[in-house]
């Protein structure tokens, strides 16, 4: 295949400018929406005879969609693939089907990093916030817990452990490399228990935290999530934020979930409302993933 007979972007999907300029070297006609399609019928619609699509997290690509558009034989998701199961594309379908379906990963870790120690500095020191102790405290010293130890995960605590901060980590197994390099692993009720700090990582719809790791978690805390959605379970995480001594922070109110307007403007409940990982430089790195994946298919 040398180039796709039809490609279709259902809405925005935010390659830079360059890179949708190189998409006419991989497709005879691109036909672009800059909406989000309201129901399956418009997406379906959108796609008609496309034997390509590119997607973000939104909309959702069903089996439903999929068994419709008969000529579609690439589904490009321009957007973070951790497992088949937190996918909006239904890959199982698709692979059952003769569609090849390829999403990307590690493109906004940096600016994730950034926003962990952004909020830190500000919180722990006071910068126009509430500060966490009754003096400024450095975050040399402090003990942060990771559920969840991804490229991201890995990437921030590296950079806090060489502010002088104390790691520990909950993951599926132990990273050796990381124990080297003086970061432990906890069971998860023991990491909770034992942080000052806990930062979450997780896959989307992963959540871990519940009532019962709430309590072992405690109080006068700061719960950083960093998750692609919620990692903790919402009555449990709205009742903990009720106690004024914890702090909780989200870059988005997609991480804060179901209770962003009962907690919205707390004074303990950091989050602007803005990706953290959704950088310049990560928009040039996702883009490059996409196009790799497109010449990847194609055979490149």
């Amino acid at each position: 295949m040398e180039k796709f007979r039809k490609l279709v972007e259902a809405g925005p999907i935010g390659l830079q400018p360059w890179a949708e300029d190189k998409l006419g070297e991989y497709a005879e006609v691109i036909v672009r929406y800059d909406h989000i399609p309201q129901d399956e019928d418009e997406l379906v619609a959108m796609v008609g005879d496309a034997d390509a699509l590119l997607v973000r997290t939104q909309p959702a690509v069903p089996a439903s969609v999929l068994s419709r558009c008969r000529d579609l034989k690439y589904v490009g998701m321009c957007c973070s693939l951790y497992s088949k199961e937190s996918a909006n594309v239904d890959i199982d379908y698709a692979e059952k089907h003769g569609i090849t379906v390829y999403g990307i990963r590690d493109y906004g870790d940096k600016g994730v990093t950034e926003f962990v120690v952004y909020a830190l500095v500000r919180i722990l020191h006071g910068y126009d916030w509430p500060m966490w102790r009754d003096r400024p405290k450095e975050i040399t010293g402090l003990r942060i817990g990771f559920v969840g130890f991804g490229t991201s995960g890995r990437m921030t605590a590296r950079l806090l452990k060489a502010m002088g901060a104390e790691i520990s980590y909950y993951a599926r197994s132990v990273k050796q490399e990381c124990e080297d390099e003086g970061m432990h692993y906890m069971a998860l009720d023991d990491l909770l228990e034992h942080s000052q700090v806990v930062v979450t990582c997780l896959n989307k719809g992963v959540i871990l935290l519940h009532e019962q790791q709430f309590k072992r978690l405690g109080n006068g805390k700061i719960m950083i999530n960093t998750s692609i959605g919620p990692a903790a379970d919402m009555d449990a995480l709205e009742k903990w934020i009720q106690d004024d001594s914890n702090t909780f922070v989200a870059d988005t109110s997609g991480a804060v979930g179901d209770i962003w307007s009962a907690v919205k403007g707390r004074r303990n409940v950091l989050c602007p409302d803005a990706s953290a990982g959704m950088t310049e430089e990560a928009y040039d790195l996702m883009s490059r993933k996409v196009l790799d994946n497109i010449e990847r298919m194609l055979g490149k």
